[in-house]
């Protein structure tokens, strides 16, 4: 069978000077495609900067042969996002696939968070992966391809104690994805979601003993997969880490239906709860139209 190829493309890897950043990017340039690693080289907290950890798997990059250019500006901004494009442009002419990666914490519980914990957190995660994304969708629906995979975490799609910052931002990239998936498809650009499971600076500590069995390398391949021109998957969600993965997915169960002009009481919601929750029969939503088609039949009867 034949391997999963790549024919040049450019690819964005973010907060790619070390851990998951650093495998994607090492990956993708085995591969033949040409990186941008862009890496502010801060603290796991968000705070400070240092060029040298972008140089360095540059430098690697290039020992195998590969293409590959540092940046060191800040996802956190629309200038920095704009910048990082850039990067690609100048270097290469392009940019075909973008891996928003970049991450940081400031975890607390949430009586004890503060709100500029709450917006470094959302700036380098979120909107970090609008402000890179928005110029480089802009480039590749001008020419009608490009790939981007996204990274979430199960904090934001599950829950995790301590995390309200980062589980709000994790899962405001799933909304992310979901929109540039659905106003992408007329352009071959597909969208999708990660959320890795893996040993990194930012999750060593909080992982214990179970770090030592998840390896960042494991999560690799799935994005590289997801980046590659094979893959038309798109608006999906992948749970990776440890060897195993698993499509993550929001259902819309059938529920119950009140019927067409009914205002239902309160205690018609309680005695109808358990088959608006009933799972039975469940559907996968590709936009917000599957949800408004199916409630149009209920209205139509």
């Amino acid at each position: 069978m034949a391997g999963v190829l790549f024919d040049g493309e450019v690819a964005i890897v973010t907060g790619a000077g070390g851990g998951l950043g650093r495998c994607h990017a090492l990956a993708l340039a085995e591969r033949g495609v040409r990186v941008v690693v862009n890496d502010l080289g801060g603290n796991a907290d968000g705070t400070g900067s240092n060029e040298s950890a972008a140089e360095k798997v540059v430098g690697e990059i290039v020992e195998l042969g590969g293409e590959a250019v540092a940046n060191h500006d800040s996802v956190s901004t629309p200038e920095g996002g704009a910048a990082i494009v850039a990067s690609a442009l100048e270097a290469f002419g392009t940019v075909d696939i973008v891996v928003n990666n970049a991450g940081i914490l400031r975890d607390k519980s949430f009586a004890k968070l503060e709100p500029a914990d709450l917006d470094a957190v959302i700036d380098v995660h979120l909107k970090g992966a609008f402000n890179v994304s928005q110029p480089a969708f802009r480039v590749m629906k001008e020419k009608g391809y490009g790939r981007f995979v996204h990274t979430s975490s199960a904090a934001g799609i599950f829950g995790n104690f301590g995390q309200t910052n980062y589980g709000a931002a994790k899962m405001g990239i799933v909304g992310l994805s979901n929109v540039l998936a659905v106003e992408g498809a007329r352009s071959n650009i597909t969208s999708n979601v990660i959320a890795p499971i893996a040993r990194t600076r930012l999750t060593e500590d909080l992982l214990g003993p179970l770090a030592e069995s998840l390896a960042p390398e494991q999560v690799t391949p799935l994005v590289t997969y997801l980046t590659s021109r094979e893959c038309t998957l798109t608006h999906e969600i992948f749970s990776v880490g440890g060897g195993h993965m698993a499509r993550v997915f929001v259902g819309l169960v059938p529920g119950w239906f009140a019927g067409k002009g009914v205002v239902a009481s309160p205690e018609e919601v309680r005695d109808h709860i358990d088959r608006i929750r009933d799972p039975e029969g469940y559907i996968i939503p590709s936009s917000i139209t599957d949800e408004m088609v199916r409630l149009l039949g209920e209205l139509q009867g």
